[in-house]
């Protein structure tokens, strides 16, 4: 593991490398779990308040570091920003020979802790995870290349056959499931959802009268699956919610809100999460701010 979390506890993996070469997407296990062109593996923490605490970013292999980036803020990205071709953030790369190399985006600014030329050997302290560059959310991006090529970690050299595959660069490979999340967002009523898939239900400001819905488009969710929804405003927790399944669907959509209080909201930012959960195991996180102005 590249960073010092717990899988379905503390962090998640939300992407893993894209593997179908035209406009379509596909994970290793033909799975939705990726975006067109992602070239790494996405370890997501599951909130703000773990990356302000401090998630240790560590190194996957033995090897020397060849490069490093310490100067991006954290700050969620802004669409049509020049990153100035720095879009993986304050980064470590290491070289591990035999042609394979590794690198680590959207690092902490000011945490990383090595320097070109470095050994590094397996486990030790390269940052922490923070929000710099090309996100909107605490993760590390992981990607693994050899020579030109991108790796998959997962699946090394595998054609695209959608099963587990025999072999993995992994000592220990991190259990794969299909459901997740597309998105959650934040809208003044409970949405269509064509509207959401659209992006048409989401709203980004809010007055002080409107209500407050969170929602949330998932995936293969299972019977039993549930979406915990939470809000939290400049005041404090505005609600919690939770939203169970009763069939297994292939898409879903859950939402949950409340009504603007006489006095109307406080105004400031609001932060919704949700988080798709089986069993005592979270599958996938997403979040959504909304300023009410």
């Amino acid at each position: 593991m590249p960073l010092d979390c717990i899988l379905g506890e503390t962090c998640v993996i939300e992407d893993y490398p894209d593997i179908d070469p035209t406009e379509g997407v596909s994970d290793y296990r033909c799975g939705l779990k990726t975006q067109d062109g992602h070239s790494g593996t996405d370890f997501a923490l599951l909130n703000f308040e773990q990356m302000e605490d401090g998630v240790r970013v560590i190194a996957a292999a033995d090897g020397r570091v060849e490069a490093i980036r310490n100067t991006r803020p954290d700050q969620p990205y802004v669409p049509g920003t020049d990153l100035d071709g720095e879009e993986c953030g304050n980064a470590v790369r290491i070289n591990h020979g035999n042609g394979y190399q590794s690198v680590y985006c959207h690092m902490k600014l000011g945490s990383v802790r090595v320097t070109p030329g470095q050994r590094v050997v397996q486990g030790q302290l390269l940052g922490e995870v923070g929000l710099s560059g090309l996100t909107n959310f605490p993760h590390l991006h992981l990607t693994i290349t050899q020579g030109s090529d991108i790796i998959d970690p997962f699946a090394p050299g595998k054609a695209n056959t959608c099963a587990e595959p025999r072999e993995t660069l992994w000592l220990d490979a991190p259990r794969y499931t299909d459901a997740g999340l597309f998105t959650a967002g934040v809208s003044d009523a409970v949405p269509e959802l064509e509207q959401v898939r659209s992006g048409a239900a989401r709203r980004t400001t809010l007055s002080p009268s409107d209500a407050l819905v969170l929602y949330a488009h998932a995936f293969r969710g299972d019977a039993y699956d549930r979406i915990e929804m939470t809000m939290v405003g400049p005041n404090g927790p505005v609600f919690a919610h939770t939203a169970r399944l009763d069939d297994d669907q292939a898409q879903l959509m859950r939402a949950y809100g409340k009504r603007a209080p006489d006095t109307g909201w406080a105004k400031g930012m609001y932060r919704g999460y949700a988080q798709l959960i089986r069993g005592n195991t979270t599958l996938a996180v997403r979040h959504a701010d909304v300023v009410v102005e």
